[in-house]
């Protein structure tokens, strides 16, 4: 237990404040709290400004598509364990894994590649997975009128075509600050500016916002943003993701382990730690 002066939101979701009657060895006139540990602490909530949603792997899962894919392009290029290379190119631009991995130089030639890839991907058949057409929406529908900010967006390693084809066939909504791609920055995830650009988007400050992801070169780029940081387990292990280092502020199964509420026109959101 430790006594403190401070406001009730700033504690909150770590610690429970409890007042006190005033005592005669403190500083008179003014109130004091002691703060004790939450019974609760499995369950935090927060308030942002902001949700930065990543796609593959947080809302949608296209892994048949991304390994038939993969598979294609190590026969084309004498690649070896193309679950190998998929498993470690998660989350970032095709851009840059077909550079490195393939060893395409010419930029036409690399985007048409991409391209290629990218049909195959979406002809595997990406699903939505549990929670995040839920989630969305809580925020969507509550969301203010005269709120400033968006509410969310969604920032991706994906490219401005696949995106959209995605988000449809999964049912998810397209999100109303528009979408940060591949096109839209200069350097990918772990780099911060795919994060910063979707702060941008929804007109808020990165420190006041919250990026969802389940790679961690994605959670990388949220801290690297100045963001807080929720992880999903649904490519990787709790225990992955943590010897990856990536140090997210949150983990949880899968999104249906989190709700949204808008409150005096921030999103409190409610994160159940719990397993």
């Amino acid at each position: 237990m430790r006594l403190c002066r401070i406001i009730v939101r700033e504690c909150l979701p770590k610690i429970t404040l409890r007042p006190t009657r005033s005592h005669t060895s403190f500083r008179p006139n003014y109130y004091y709290y002691f703060c004790v540990p939450s019974l609760n602490t499995k369950m935090p909530t927060i308030a942002v400004d902001a949700i930065l949603f990543d796609m593959d792997g947080t809302l949608i899962d296209s892994t048949p598509g991304v390994l038939k894919a993969w598979s294609t392009f190590a026969a084309d290029y004498g690649l070896t364990n193309a679950a190998e290379i998929a498993h470690k190119s998660h989350g970032r631009r095709l851009y840059d894994t077909l550079k490195e991995w393939c060893n395409i130089d010419g930029e036409e030639k690399l985007q048409s590649e991409i391209m290629r890839f990218e049909d195959e991907v979406i002809e595997g058949g990406p699903v939505v997975l549990p929670g995040a057409i839920e989630f969305i929406n809580q925020i969507e529908s509550g969301r203010p009128s005269e709120s400033p900010s968006y509410g969310w967006t969604i920032v991706t390693s994906a490219t401005n075509i696949y995106t959209p084809k995605a988000l449809a066939r999964c049912a998810i909504p397209l999100p109303p600050a528009g979408l940060v791609t591949s096109n839209d920055v200069s350097s990918g995830k772990p780099h911060p500016d795919p994060y910063l650009s979707g702060a941008r988007r929804c007109g808020a400050d990165p420190a006041k916002c919250l990026v969802v992801e389940d790679a961690p070169s994605g959670i990388k780029s949220g801290h690297a943003a100045g963001a807080a940081t929720l992880a999903v387990c649904t490519s990787h292990t709790e225990a992955a993701i943590t010897e990856s280092g990536c140090n997210p502020d949150y983990i949880v199964k899968d999104l249906t382990r989190v709700s949204a509420r808008w409150v005096d026109g921030k999103i409190e959101v409610t994160i159940d730690e719990s397993g």
